[in-house]
């Protein structure tokens, strides 16, 4: 039996600096519009997952990054998906939504209140505390 190829998503919190996340609501597909996530995308065969991230924010975001820790532990994505989440934070530019409906700087009271991707909610207790160790 052949192995199963799971495609790798990453997504970044970044971080402000001032106790605030970056969240990114979806403008597509129409079946998640107005759910809320953070940026990143899909790796493409042979790139590393922290080359992903970057180019991803290049691309979606008009920004630079610098990656830091690993936030959380690899989380499902339906049956054939994984997300793996970084923080990190701007180097260059300012977050411009080119691919999303909208952006917001979210700080941890206001975390709770957005509708997340279902992926992405399993990391709400993680961002909680790394926006109360920024």
């Amino acid at each position: 039996m052949l192995p199963v190829s799971r495609q790798v998503v990453v997504g970044v919190a970044l971080l402000d600096g001032t106790g605030r996340v970056l969240a990114a609501c979806r403008a597509e597909p129409p079946a998640l519009a107005g759910f809320w996530e953070l940026p990143g995308g899909k790796v493409d065969p042979g790139e590393r997952d922290e080359d992903a991230l970057v180019r991803e924010c290049r691309e979606e975001l008009d920004v630079d990054i610098s990656l830091e820790g690993r936030l959380g532990s690899d989380l499902p994505i339906g049956a054939a998906g994984v997300l793996r989440v970084w923080s990190g934070r701007v180097t260059r530019g300012t977050p411009t939504a080119l691919e999303h409906a909208e952006l917001r700087w979210v700080s941890a009271d206001d975390l709770d209140a957005l509708p997340w991707l279902p992926a992405d909610l399993p990391l709400l207790p993680d961002l909680h505390a790394l926006l109360a160790n920024s």
